[in-house]
């Protein structure tokens, strides 16, 4: 009787820690959030919130380039370390399926994740979507913290013919040896170089 509650009980032990790993962020609600707090206000906008359990955060800009030019950089994973200068390698597993690595700075580790993306084109939104999930060609690396709940999304809304609304929402927890008194600012740099590196780009 003992044994059973035992095994019973490292079976239920074993599924949750499973259930963590494939955890799915679901952003299809998160526009319907209005508990954002703002960390920055003006050209660029930042923003965070806390959704399904996570940090969820948030960047925002209008920009003078056509839809089209924009969202033909995004969709170029393959060429994000052109792109974007913290990504220093990006590992193609599979069709819509990648592992991206990137460099952090000063003393901490380099972190990693692995996801399956999907675009949605509407005429009025663009979209670009991607989900944390497992690859065997791409197992835990002990170089790497892997970001396993990593999830988020790239929207478009056209203004103008030249003109393009630019958000881009992305579950902003680090992991590993980052403090969470830091995590603010780090979300401040990150969607300000997001930004600035998609602009240069353009340019």
């Amino acid at each position: 009787m003992n044994y059973i509650i035992i095994r019973n009980y490292i079976l239920s032990f074993l599924l949750s820690i499973i259930g963590i790993c494939y955890a799915e962020l679901d952003l299809d609600s998160i526009n319907e959030s209005k508990d954002w707090k703002f960390i920055q206000e003006g050209n660029i906008n930042l923003k965070w919130t806390t959704y399904q359990g996570y940090p969820m955060c948030r960047v925002s800009t209008l920009l003078p380039y056509a839809i089209d030019s924009i969202s033909k950089i995004i969709e170029d994973v393959e060429n994000y370390p052109d792109i974007f200068k913290r990504v220093h390698n990006v590992q193609i597993l599979e069709k819509n399926m990648v592992r991206i690595m990137l460099d952090m700075p000063l003393f901490l580790s380099n972190r990693d994740y692995v996801i399956k993306y999907k675009k949605n084109k509407k005429i009025t939104k663009w979209e670009f979507s991607f989900n944390a999930v497992t690859h065997k060609n791409a197992p835990i690396d002990k170089n790497y913290v892997r970001l396993i709940n990593a999830a988020g999304k790239w929207e478009l809304y056209p203004k103008t013919k030249n003109e393009t609304l630019l958000s881009y929402t992305w579950n902003g927890e680090l992991l590993g040896d980052f403090p969470d008194f830091a995590l603010k600012r780090a979300w401040k740099t990150q969607g300000n170089e997001i930004i600035h590196w998609i602009t240069n780009a353009l340019k």
